[in-house]
C-alpha cells in the first residue's frame, strides 16, 4: 500500500512538472502583438505627414483584398529616387505590419471582428503609404533621355582595283 501510494504521488509530481505552468491563452497575447502593430502603423502614418487613420472609404474598399493585393500601386519595379527613399521605406514598414496583423487576425478568426477591423484599416494604410511613395517617386524622377539609336550597318559593294571584282564590304552608319 505504501508502495503503491509513493508510485502514485511520484507520477503526480512528474506529471505537473511536465506540464509546467499554465500558459495564458493565445487569443490575448495575439491581439496585444495586433495592437503594438497596429499603434506602430499610427505612428508611422504620423511621421510620413498622412492621417492617423484611414478613411473608412478606403478601409471598406480593401477588406476584401489581401496585403500583396493592396501593395500593387506603384508600376513593377518603380524607381525611388533619394528624395523619396524615407516615405517608400515607411511604406514598406506599414505594409509589413499589415502582413502580420492580418496574419494573426487570421489566426484568431474570421469571428473576432476587432482583429479583422485591425487588418482592414493596416491594409488601407499600406495602400496610402504605398500611394505616396509611387506621387512622390512620380514628382522626383528625372525624365529618362532618349534612347540613343543602335548602331546599323549597311552593306555596300566596293571594287578591288586589282581584281576587278565587286566585293561586298559592311560599313557602320553613325
Amino acid at each position: 500500500m505504501k508502495t503503491a501510494l509513493s508510485i502514485a504521488l511520484l507520477a503526480m509530481i512528474v506529471a505537473f512538472a511536465a506540464c509546467g505552468p499554465k500558459q495564458p491563452p493565445e487569443g490575448p497575447r495575439k491581439q496585444n502583438e495586433i495592437q503594438a502593430l497596429w499603434t506602430q502603423i499610427r505612428d508611422w502614418r504620423r511621421e510620413a505627414g498622412m492621417d492617423v487613420e484611414p478613411r473608412p472609404t478606403d478601409v471598406n474598399a480593401v477588406a476584401p483584398m489581401t496585403v500583396k493585393q493592396v501593395q500593387q500601386v506603384c508600376p513593377e519595379n518603380h524607381a525611388v529616387p533619394q528624395a523619396c527613399s524615407d516615405v517608400c521605406s515607411l511604406a514598406d514598414a506599414i505594409c509589413d505590419n499589415a502582413e502580420q496583423i492580418c496574419i494573426l487576425a487570421d489566426e484568431l478568426g474570421k469571428r473576432d471582428t476587432w482583429a479583422q477591423d485591425k487588418c482592414a484599416s493596416a491594409k488601407a494604410s499600406c495602400r496610402d503609404a504605398k500611394k505616396k511613395c509611387c506621387k512622390c517617386s512620380e514628382a522626383n524622377s528625372t525624365p529618362a533621355a532618349a534612347p540613343a539609336k543602335p548602331a546599323t550597318t549597311t552593306t555596300k559593294p566596293a571594287t578591288t582595283a586589282a581584281a576587278g571584282s565587286a566585293t561586298t564590304t559592311k560599313v557602320r552608319a553613325p
